[in-house]
């Protein structure tokens, strides 16, 4: 598929790999020399040399440690393991080492044992069964991986809802897993009491912090903290199996509102034990996790160090940026997480002495944009960038994992077959794969922007996609006859580019999703609310780049015919039923949207033009603190672009 050399070179690269594998690194030299050599034999194409040359001790590595990878993948798979029995393994091992740092509380691994057992016995003594679900509405804390660790050794499902939800989008999130009860923290207990009437069939368990009042905003809470005192707090595992369902992890996806993607119990060890052999992170690190911990990343890929693999976890309520690095150097972190907006902040901060005391050798996370890259990596002094690509359901996933500036991943070009992930040729605007004459996609050359695909094999861990609780959504993030009749692949809905030594790198999004401040924002739903709030059929809401910011800022397009738009009541409906990041900062004003002549919204051309004053002829808008719209008048578009004005 990429080379007519593949299968030579594919054949030598297998031999020394394993003749690498069974006595070292010291014949890397000699294993070029013989693929050179190889090469040669052949008598075609010569750039497969030096290709071969600058990637094979790259590639020899990502082998090794890919084995690994599969080899405990096969091993817990065979034997039937899940995650709880996993972790009480790691229990047994060391009870007393610090699992979790959470503010001035030592989690130890007996302590989370004890609590998350407490809760599994707890919630099946009301009534739950196994293959239910639980939604879970709580800031991030150790209590939050014991409710969903804790329902797991019960077979229950936990919902990870996210915490800036309100209203409509919240209702939605708990029903669209067939949520049977919430437990919310007292934190955000009056954010779902303003639903409660849309969810009186659910059941209500509070986590109240220590000392506070026993009495709820919310009407007939049960207090979860008080119900647990009495309950057995021994080591609890029901059987289960691999591929039962873990966790829902939300995803925006590319339409529509969030949909909750399954999360297995083997899915969910191929992640953690991917970042863990791949990144190769140690029994003894100290992991810095200062994500929420409803996401994948925070949730899944850091405090699953600690759950499979027995390392100390450091949890924050919310990120901080100035107190990053004073917290890594307080608890000894020797790798951090981050998602782009994190390092952007982090470089905006003063510079103070902690910020070089740490001893963090790796950080690890994806959205770390090129061009701060390196600005980065040298104030910081941070050994070793992991920069990662792949979506929670998904099943191509690919990581960096030798400083390569600005490169989310590599798969080498001879050796496809081995992890089948690829880029297809889509057409830009509908996002539709483009096919050749035989029916099939088209594999995108080097250098050429394509879809992110992985090839679906729900034979294998690492390449199955076990989709999302509504089946209708499934189906529309596969593709069928990719790469020959009756395949099918995981479509990421993402724009890659790779280069000739097969590192990948992102490009941009399609469809109806764009990122920002590290969540996913669906267009669709901003664009309902929207047109709900300010009763107009017609809002185009699209994602648009504002220089030096990492993502795309929301803005949306809204017709006022009759010029009586009611900006004040926008901005209130807006902040009432949108999270802060979903919010469309900038706002233009149109007498008409531009259509295809299928009456098509012409998004695209809305998305090319910006929110550029000096030649957008329409009214513009910019939405400033405390939340009110105000004109997008030129000098204020100059500050956004030279980061006078924060976004």
């Amino acid at each position: 598929m990429f080379s007519e050399n593949a299968a030579v070179v594919t054949g030598l690269f297998a031999g020394g790999a394993a003749i690498s594998l069974a006595l070292g690194r010291r014949l890397i030299p000699q294993l070029i020399l013989l693929s050179v050599i190889g090469v040669l034999a052949t008598g075609r194409r010569y750039k497969w040399l030096y290709i071969l040359y600058k990637s094979l001790p790259r590639d020899l590595l990502a082998l090794k440690r890919f084995l690994c990878v599969n080899a405990v993948l096969w091993w817990w798979e065979k034997s039937g393991r899940t995650v709880p029995e996993i972790f009480a393994a790691v229990v047994a091992r060391h009870p007393d080492k610090v699992a979790f740092h959470f503010e001035n509380k030592r989690w130890t691994y007996r302590e989370v044992d004890e609590l998350s057992s407490q809760l599994g016995r707890y919630f099946s003594a009301r009534g739950l069964k196994r293959g239910d679900s639980v939604a879970l509405f709580m800031d991030s804390r150790a209590e939050y991986v014991c409710a969903w660790l804790g329902l797991a050794k019960s077979g229950i499902v936990a919902a990870l809802i996210n915490t800036n939800l309100r209203q409509g989008p919240l209702v939605h999130c708990i029903r669209a897993a067939n949520s049977r009860a919430v437990i919310v923290g007292s934190e955000l207990a009056a954010a779902l009491r303003e639903v409660t009437g849309e969810l009186a069939d659910l059941s209500v368990y509070e986590w109240r912090e220590s000392g506070e009042s026993s009495t709820s905003v919310i009407p007939g809470a049960i207090n979860l903290r008080e119900g647990l005192m009495p309950v057995d707090k021994s080591t609890l595992i029901t059987k289960g199996g691999p591929r039962d369902k873990l966790v829902y992890i939300y995803t925006s996806g590319t339409t529509g509102m969030p949909k909750a993607a399954v999360v297995t119990n083997l899915r969910f060890m191929f992640m953690v034990t991917g970042v863990y052999y791949m990144l190769g992170l140690k029994p003894d690190d100290t992991l810095y996790d200062p994500l929420p911990l409803y996401h994948t990343a925070g949730g899944m890929l850091g405090t699953g160090q600690a759950i499979l693999y027995g390392l100390t976890v450091v949890i924050r309520r919310k990120f901080s940026a100035s107190n990053f690095w004073t917290d890594c150097v307080k608890y000894d972190c020797t790798v951090a997480q981050y998602i782009g907006e994190i390092c952007r902040y982090l470089l905006s901060t003063p510079k103070k002495d902690d910020e070089t005391k740490h001893r963090i050798r790796l950080m690890f996370g994806n959205g770390l944009r090129p061009q701060i890259w390196q600005p980065f990596v040298e104030r910081f002094k941070v050994g070793q960038i992991g920069e990662f690509y792949g979506a929670t359901e998904g099943n191509s996933n690919i990581v960096n994992i030798d400083n390569t500036v600005g490169a989310v991943g590599f798969i080498p070009r001879y050796a496809a077959h081995v992890y089948p992930v690829a880029l297809i040729r889509v057409d830009k605007e509908s996002g539709e794969p483009i096919r050749g004459k035989n029916g099939l996609c088209i594999v995108c050359k080097p250098g050429e922007p394509g879809v992110f695909v992985g090839k679906i094999d729900s034979k294998k861990a690492i390449n199955d996609f076990s989709g999302y609780a509504d089946s209708k959504a499934t189906e529309k993030k596969i593709i069928k006859d990719v790469f020959k009749k009756g395949d099918k692949v995981f479509n990421s809905g993402d724009m890659l580019v790779m280069d000739e030594f097969g590192y990948f790198f992102f490009k941009d999004r399609i469809g109806d999703t764009f990122r920002w401040r590290g969540e996913n924002v669906s267009t669709a739903e901003v664009e309902a609310i929207i047109s709900n709030v300010v009763e107009l059929n017609d809002a185009v809401v699209y994602g648009v780049e504002v220089p030096n910011v990492e993502g795309r800022a929301g803005m949306a397009a809204i017709v006022d015919e009759q010029g009586n738009l009611d900006l004040k009541k926008l901005a209130e409906g807006v902040k009432k039923n949108l999270p802060a990041y979903a919010r469309p900062l900038f706002l233009r004003v149109l007498t008409s949207l531009p259509k295809t002549g299928t009456y098509k919204l012409k998004k695209q051309d809305l998305l090319q033009e910006g929110f550029d004053p000096n030649v957008i002829s329409d009214k513009l808008y910019y939405f400033e603190n405390p939340g009110n719209y105000i004109p997008l008048t030129p000098e204020l578009y100059n500050d956004i672009l030279v980061g006078k004005v924060r976004l």
